[in-house]
């Protein structure tokens, strides 16, 4: 289907904001911590739908049975070797700092991608918004999106405000539908439009009332401020060269990295770019392979334009998925869910590359060396994005809810 603003996302914004703070709020630290120091202003999270094989991407195990059917090849960093299906990426290794001791308890994807998202495990009646929420309520987005999915779903904003959920987008290779006024209709007639519908709904909320009405309302603005934003042709790329479609790839991911520079260009806080296929059950190793294909091009394309720009310093790079998969394979040539084990690729935003953090036994299977939590992943990420880690927000249950659940900084990264 074409990229259109559905009226599912709209019905999900106006309960969010119901229970949150008003559509447009943007707190500032809290009062009781110091402001955070970091390098970066906007995010781009590249997400593995599904669970990558930790074994099969950045922490190979070459010579061992676990190991499977693909090689381990050098990098630019001596002594770091990744899979022989990352070759660009292996080329890059002096930006990127590859994490392989992240460990967790949740096995099952709706836990484990909530989990992965949020900083939080699933919990009974508290609604956790996924981080590119609380970086989209932090930043002044200047009537762009604060939060941009691109081929997935994303996570929602929980008990934040509707308006920092995800905006999505389907396929990048389509322009997304609706962000300019219907063909034949011009700026005087959508003006007239405008005004006759902002006094329908104020009669409504007049007769009505209540928090729904008016939750409504500010997002129906909020689409309205969208479509009149400068920044609005970043969600097309018609304009751009061959050249530079052709570098980030055919594949829908690819050109999903693409519409990410142009966002974070159009000063977007948070770009996520999903990449789906990860369940690899059945047929892992040809399945990784090409999956491998696309991320290897698509995030180095990435890397080199956010470079070449003068954007990757201040553009946070995370690479993660569900979780890791076990090192044993199943009869079906498949490996199954393990988040005792997975690996996090970091890159630009200050983030000290060229470097190995952790480390698992020699057939992937626990780790030996600085087991990490996601708390720990969040925490290093808010310093770096300059979000204040320990601001508490309250749920509508009532309870005080910090923006990171604990977890410390990874020194040897920031």
């Amino acid at each position: 289907m074409d990229n259109q603003i559905s009226r599912r996302s709209l019905v999900r914004w106006g309960a969010a904001s119901a229970l949150g703070a008003t559509v447009f709020d943007k707190p500032g630290w809290a009062a009781d911590s110091p402001t955070p120091t970091g390098a970066a202003s906007s995010c781009v999270l590249l997400y593995m739908a599904g669970g990558p094989s930790h074994i099969d991407t950045f922490d190979p195990k070459p010579g061992r049975p676990t190991g499977g059917e693909f090689k381990a090849i050098g990098t630019s960093v001596a002594g770091v070797q990744i899979c022989e299906h990352l070759p660009r990426l292996a080329g890059h290794m002096k930006d990127l700092a590859i994490v392989r001791s992240l460990t967790s308890k949740e096995g099952n994807h709706d836990r484990a991608r909530h989990l992965m998202h949020t900083g939080y495990p699933p919990q009974g009646g508290v609604d956790h918004p996924a981080f590119g929420s609380i970086v989209s309520e932090a930043r002044d987005t200047r009537g762009m999106p604060g939060y941009v999915s691109i081929g997935g779903p994303g996570e929602d904003s929980g008990f934040l405000s509707a308006a920092h959920s995800p905006f999505p987008v389907r396929n990048a290779s389509k322009p997304v539908r609706y962000l300019t006024p219907a063909k034949g209709i011009d700026a005087q007639r959508f003006d007239a439009r405008l005004a006759l519908w902002r006094s329908l709904e104020t009669g409504f909320a007049g007769r009505r009332g209540g928090p729904y009405a008016q939750a409504q309302r500010d997002v129906r603005e909020q689409a309205v401020g969208l479509m009149r934003s400068t920044g609005a042709g970043a969600f097309n790329l018609d304009g751009e060269p061959d050249k530079v479609k052709e570098a980030y790839g055919p594949s829908d991911f690819g050109q999903g990295c693409l519409m990410a520079r142009r966002l974070v260009e159009a000063s977007v806080p948070f770009v996520e770019v999903t990449l789906n296929g990860w369940d690899t059950h059945e047929d892992n190793f040809r399945r990784v392979k090409d999956l491998c294909a696309s991320l290897d091009t698509g995030m180095s394309a990435l890397i080199d334009d956010l470079s070449a720009r003068g954007l990757l310093a201040s553009t946070l790079l995370v690479w993660m998925g569900d979780f890791g998969r076990t090192p044993r394979i199943n009869e079906k040539g498949g490996r199954d869910h393990f988040p005792a084990c997975s690996s996090v690729v970091l890159a630009g935003g200050g983030i000290k590359g060229g470097q190995v953090v952790g480390a698992t036994d020699a057939d992937g299977a626990g780790v030996t060396d600085r087991p990490l939590t996601v708390p720990d992943l969040y925490r290093t990420i808010a310093q770096v994005l300059r979000i204040n880690a320990d601001r508490s927000r309250v749920a509508p249950s009532g309870r005080p809810i910090k923006t990171v659940n604990g977890g410390n900084v990874i020194t040897e990264l920031v």
